[in-house]
């Protein structure tokens, strides 16, 4: 009986925090797709009281799962579509990979890349326990993209780069998109968009805060996790 209560709380406390997401830009595709993905499945027990709170939250190993508003925009950003396939740089707990997979459906499919493996572990448990098929978790440097599966409708980026990674670009299929943050102190979201030519625009969505995206084509430093 606990559980069921327990269960039937976290649905009320998800409906407010979708609710309280409307009139943010945010597309009602991204919202409803938001309403079926358990997010307190994601978080780390410790944390599981504060699941649907409009806050990133810490997942360990210096990284934290995004918090919803960002999620909703980059998701909004990306126009995700039913049968894309989609590449995702930082998996952290799996939770925004879970949001893409319901918005790209059984048709789709999301490649999800992390560099910590006990976060790769962690993830590939969420999302199992979610009842998400259609996502891969890969370990692996993530500022290099995953060539093997490429290229990708879409690309989403979920730490900060010092510039936008020329493999990440390489990957990006003409008339794709890519959501990323840029910099380092000051860090701004972008989306970047390649036309049918291959020339590349990029739009400035404003400040934002990321950890930082490590690796050959990103910060040359090692964190440690």
């Amino acid at each position: 009986m606990g559980r069921r209560q327990n269960g039937m709380e976290y649905e009320r406390k998800k409906a407010r925090l979708v609710n309280s997401l409307r009139g943010q830009g945010v597309s009602e595709k991204v919202l409803e797709a938001m309403k079926k993905v358990p997010r307190h499945l994601f978080v780390p027990e410790v944390h599981r009281d504060s699941s649907y709170v409009d806050t990133p939250l810490p997942i360990g190993y210096a990284q934290t799962i995004s918090a919803p508003h960002m999620v909703a925009t980059m998701c909004s950003l990306l126009e995700l579509e039913k049968g894309l396939k989609v590449l995702e740089i930082g998996t952290g707990s799996g939770y925004n990979a879970a949001v893409m997979a319901e918005l790209v459906g059984k048709d789709g499919k999301v490649y999800t890349v992390e560099r910590i493996e006990p976060l790769v572990n962690f993830a590939k448990v969420n999302l199992k326990n979610a009842g998400y098929e259609n996502v891969v978790v890969i370990m692996a440097n993530g500022s290099l993209g995953y060539p093997a599966e490429a290229p990708y409708d879409r690309i989403s980026v979920a730490a900060s780069a010092p510039d936008t990674p020329r493999m990440l670009l390489d990957q990006l299929k003409k008339g794709g998109l890519m959501v990323l943050p840029e910099g380092d102190i000051y860090q701004h979201l972008y989306l970047i968009k390649k036309d049918e030519d291959g020339n590349i625009v990029k739009e400035d969505w404003g400040g934002v805060t990321f950890v930082p995206l490590v690796g050959e084509d990103g910060f040359r430093f090692q964190t440690k996790p």
